[in-house]
């Protein structure tokens, strides 16, 4: 037997269990892999919540993790028994100690790349890959607008964004996550609790507005956002952490200058798996090569993942967070 977290409803944080779990033998196409470390992300708090349902519960949360491959089934290729791997994305199951996963999920893990930052990079920064070249493709002399940028994804995006060349804006809670995110690339930081952030966008830029605006808030930013975006320019809506974008009019996107807008996610964007090795080794080559550092700032036991959540919820929590089995 192994442990894991599991929810049998949703709700609050009080819903997670630490439970013994039986894993069994890899059948067709599975790997049986003992994590190491596994990666938390905002996204599991929806599963948690139920704002994202997941299949029948009870049902293990978590979306991303690193470790030690001990058995396979049969018909897995690419992958052995003993090899280090990450992987993110679906199915859920990253909060135990042992899981079973399907092999065309994972990916090898690079030497000089820890466990542990493995399993804080692969979510995190395989959104950043497919949000800064693939949904709008940066380029040198862009401005960009990042909300949450001392965040998970935020602090990965800014310096990778400015290794393109662009000039960075994010939006931070605190005074302490605006040198954060300096420190990580952005150019310009807005306090957005005590500036009008699109005032703000409008100054540093002149009144052209950016190209592209990454938002993982939603309804608290949203509408303000696309007040911030240049004629022609882009909408990244990649999460809602403050609830769900209400329902507008479409016109309002020809009225600001024929803005486009787009919603989409890591699961999508890695669905193939040709997608996934070429957005993961192109993560792999800047983290590699100093380019991006991923900073892995709050580490829990697996066990204690609802103090992790609650954490998260209330923003104590900077850059990246790993649960250690």
């Amino acid at each position: 037997m192994t442990h894991a977290i599991r929810i049998h409803e949703t709700g609050g944080p009080e819903q997670m269990h630490w439970e013994e779990v039986e894993v069994g033998e890899p059948g067709e196409g599975l790997v049986r892999l003992r994590h190491t470390a596994v990666g938390l992300n905002f996204i599991d708090v929806y599963h948690r919540t139920g704002l994202y349902p997941l299949p029948p519960l009870p049902q293990v949360l978590g979306l991303e993790g690193c470790g030690i491959v001990e058995a396979v089934g049969e018909g897995v290729s690419e992958i052995a028994v003993g090899d280090r791997v990450a992987y993110a994305g679906v199915p859920p199951g990253a909060y135990a100690e042992q899981r079973l996963i399907p092999w065309h999920r994972l990916v090898k893990v690079p030497e000089g790349i820890d466990d542990q930052t493995a399993a804080a990079m692969m979510l995190q920064g395989m959104t950043a890959c497919y949000l800064l070249r693939r949904c709008y493709r940066v380029q040198a002399g862009d401005t960009i607008l990042i909300h949450a940028a001392a965040g998970g994804v935020g602090l990965i995006s800014c310096q990778w964004a400015k290794s393109l060349g662009a000039t960075v804006i994010g939006t931070v809670g605190s005074a302490e996550k605006a040198e954060l995110a300096k420190a990580h690339g952005c150019d310009h930081t807005i306090l957005y609790r005590e500036e009008d952030f699109v005032e703000r966008v409008k100054e540093i830029t002149g009144g052209k507005g950016v190209a592209a605006v990454y938002d993982s808030v939603g309804k608290d930013t949203f509408m303000k956002s696309l007040d911030c975006i240049r004629r022609h320019g882009i909408m990244v809506l990649f999460g809602q952490a403050s609830g769900n974008v209400e329902p507008f009019n479409l016109s309002l996107l020809a009225q600001k200058g024929s803005l486009f807008i787009t919603r989409p996610t890591l699961m999508t964007y890695t669905a193939d798996r040709e997608d996934l090795l070429a957005i993961s080794g192109e993560l792999f080559d800047v983290v590699g090569s100093g380019t991006v550092r991923i900073e892995v700032n709050q580490t829990y036991p697996l066990s204690e993942a609802a103090r992790a959540h609650t954490d998260l919820e209330a923003r104590k929590t900077t850059g990246s967070t790993v649960l250690i089995p």
